[in-house]
């Protein structure tokens, strides 16, 4: 009779421990920041490219990529989410590192380093135009546009719901020739729902769909053909 009684109050004790452990990852920071900042970063490792896509040689052809441009319809490009308290209050979230544009195309580089190519260290300046390609040593310019990308957040007990979205375009231009070959659109969007909160979380989600996004990119198989085939000359 004293053991039931016993297992009876070890149950509500850890019934009573898990609601309190929820209260608390869910009000941690109750007193909330003016704002948030999250690091966004492709891991490479994560989207290994498609044997399809592979430079034929290492460093056979030198890839240059522009810095994206940001298109977004927003007066602060800065500004990539926000958390919605329970109050309806929202608070805006920004990069902790880099800016968006960089992100993305510095993320394009480390997947074309990771096919085998020779990747230009800096970024080139280009309006994404067939008639202002610069000049440069590259034999493929790869640049585009942020259309899309934001994460929300919001609160609430006993989970906090996350929903993502990223839109690129992206260009490809043949620098010897001097012409666009290849636009592609692409969007990838993520949701889930957590009972803790935090700015790491929030860049982890981030990150992980700019690598979806990024790898979308090269799914069409010509694409990944015509890279080839202008890096090779």
């Amino acid at each position: 009779m004293q053991r039931r009684e016993n297992m009876k109050i070890n149950r509500l004790f850890f019934s009573l421990s898990v609601l309190t452990g929820l209260i608390i990852l869910n009000f941690s920071g109750c007193a909330s920041p003016k704002l948030y900042s999250i690091n966004v970063k492709y891991d490479a490792t994560q989207a290994p490219p498609p044997a399809y896509l592979k430079a034929e040689s290492k460093g056979s052809a030198i890839i240059a990529v522009a810095e994206f441009s940001d298109k977004r319809d927003m007066a602060d490009k800065k500004v990539i989410g926000r958390v919605v308290k329970r109050d309806g209050t929202n608070i805006m979230v920004f990069p902790k590192h880099v800016v968006a544009t960089k992100a993305v195309s510095d993320g394009v580089k480390d997947y074309f380093n990771k096919a085998g190519y020779q990747v230009a260290d800096k970024s080139v300046l280009w309006d994404l135009t067939e008639e202002n390609i610069p000049q440069i040593s590259a034999k493929l310019l790869v640049g585009g546009s942020i259309d899309a990308m934001e994460i929300i957040c919001r609160r609430g007990f006993p989970t906090n719901s996350y929903a993502a979205n990223i839109k690129l375009t992206i260009i490809f231009a043949d620098v010897s020739e001097g012409h666009v070959f290849y636009t592609r659109r692409v969007e990838a969007t993520s949701s889930h729902e957590h009972v803790s909160f935090s700015e790491e979380r929030m860049g982890d989600y981030m990150s992980t769909l700019l690598v979806e996004a990024i790898r979308n990119v090269f799914e069409d198989k010509a694409v990944a053909a015509k890279i080839r085939e202008v890096t090779a000359r």
